[in-house]
């Protein structure tokens, strides 16, 4: 009898919680507001993708002036004026009006640090959570990711929402597999799994399954721009919905950089490094590469600069900063590296300014705004030669050579050499050469494509 009665309390429970959360999406759903809400939980990160948001938001208001624009975010200092003035002031880019905004108390959820192991899934599914506090908040017709959280789309889609997203990467590729199943350890793929034989092939068998989970959601978009000739290829693997995935280049700000003079302060030289400090950028590679540079410079050669600028989403990023400065005095190049932390963009752009080189090491980086940025304003990038960089960005123009792709310390440390040493003329061609790759990357093209791939969906919802 006890056994029966534990079983009846349990299906009673059970029972009276999918009641409540269904009178919550029905509720939701006949509520629902005319607007484009954007799930973007950082709205402080800095990063290509906060420049992503405010464009979509820009593209959105010229397109529909009378549909609401508002912002899901987990930064509780956030207002529509603050954002506002952040998107002009980090971005360069003047909102219409003010977007709405929904603050978000459960940011905790997606946090890196909230799971040290298992932590795909774990942020995934953290990320549905979040997302039921956000729609309950604000039920919108469009609920559009800018953040790349596909576990949310069926959720948005029980709300009744049409359902848009901006991909900058797959959460998980077969690259991601390949590594695990040949040990290679990486950011993602910590020392102690790789080395261990059984432990890898656990985490492919985690991963397996991950991918097909990360496949059925993903397919809940009504509609998936990419932001690449790599991201796309993945998704249209892992999602199955070609014929509703769009590549859409991100926005770039190539046409306010492209007016910066290519001539450059004779000495010392300055390299720049644009990104947020977030593992998966190795800046560590950055600057060994940069110390064995250093080593190997001619003694009667002026020592060059680094200048690492980026931004900090939370204490992981503000230790990683710490632990590159730690770095840099182990290496003995501290004299000859700055670092500037979440600067405005004026700053930004006075430090491309006077820069004759900008590098940049992530992994198949999925595009590479900075890339392209260094390109815009006269600096040779050297970029890793994977992925974005590598099928989209650092090619030739007019058959000239627009950069540089690595992959070890050395082929960084040799590139770097490579642009020191180089004479003043053939600088001045392959960045005129780099400059002209990157204009087909503006903001312009961006707010083209953009409306051109969302405007069926919001005409069609809206008959």
């Amino acid at each position: 009898m006890a056994y029966q009665f534990v079983i009846w309390v349990l299906i009673t429970a059970l029972s009276a919680l999918i009641l409540r959360f269904s009178l919550q999406i029905f509720t939701a759903r006949n509520n629902r507001k005319r607007a484009v809400a954007f799930f973007h939980p950082y709205t402080n990160d800095g990063g290509g993708g906060e420049r992503v948001l405010w464009c979509a938001v820009k593209a959105i208001q010229d397109e529909n002036p009378s549909l609401h624009c508002l912002v899901y975010t987990g930064d509780h200092d956030a207002s529509p004026l603050s954002l506002t003035a952040r998107a002009l002031d980090r971005f360069g880019v003047k909102l219409l009006h003010p977007p709405k905004v929904v603050h978000l108390n459960k940011r905790k959820w997606i946090e890196e640090a909230t799971y040290p192991r298992l932590t795909m899934i774990g942020q995934s599914l953290g990320s549905v959570y979040l997302a039921w506090e956000a729609l309950t908040k604000f039920t919108p017709t469009y609920y559009l990711d800018t953040s790349g959280y596909a576990f949310t789309y069926p959720l948005a889609r029980l709300f009744g929402c049409r359902v848009i997203c901006y991909t900058h990467y797959p959460t998980i590729s077969c690259d991601m597999l390949s590594r695990v199943r040949q040990r290679s350890s990486m950011y993602n793929n910590d020392d102690f799994i790789a080395q261990s034989n059984w432990l890898s092939s656990c985490k492919v068998i985690y991963y397996n399954i991950f991918s097909r989970m990360y496949g059925i959601v993903g397919s809940c978009a009504h509609l998936a721009m990419v932001n690449s000739s790599w991201t796309q290829s993945h998704i249209e693997k892992l999602w199955s919905i070609p014929e509703r995935t769009i590549r859409v280049y991100p926005p770039c700000d190539t046409s306010g950089l492209q007016v910066l003079s290519l001539e450059r302060p004779a000495e010392p030289a300055k390299i720049v490094s644009v990104a947020q400090f977030r593992p998966e950028k190795a800046h560590g590679l950055q600057l060994e590469a940069f110390a064995a540079a250093i080593r190997k410079l001619d003694a009667h050669l002026p020592r060059p600069k680094l200048q690492f600028v980026g931004s900090c989403r939370n204490k992981s990023d503000e230790e990683r900063l710490q632990s590159l400065k730690d770095k840099a005095i182990e290496l003995q190049v501290d004299g000859d590296v700055e670092f500037h932390k979440n600067v405005m963009y004026r700053d930004l752009v006075q430090l491309l300014a006077g820069a004759i080189a900008g590098i940049h090491s992530m992994t198949d980086e999925h595009f590479g705004i900075s890339v392209v940025e260094y390109m815009a304003a006269g600096a040779i990038p050297i970029a890793h030669n994977s992925a974005g960089p590598k099928m989209d960005i650092v090619l030739p123009e007019d058959g000239q050579q627009t950069g540089f792709l690595a992959c070890t310390v050395e082929e960084y440390a040799d590139a770097i050499l490579s642009i020191i040493k180089m004479p003043e003329t053939a600088r001045l061609k392959m960045a005129a050469a780099a400059r002209k790759r990157a204009g087909r990357y503006s903001e312009q093209r961006f707010y083209e494509d953009f409306k051109a791939a969302v405007s069926p969906i919001l005409n069609q919802a809206s008959k």
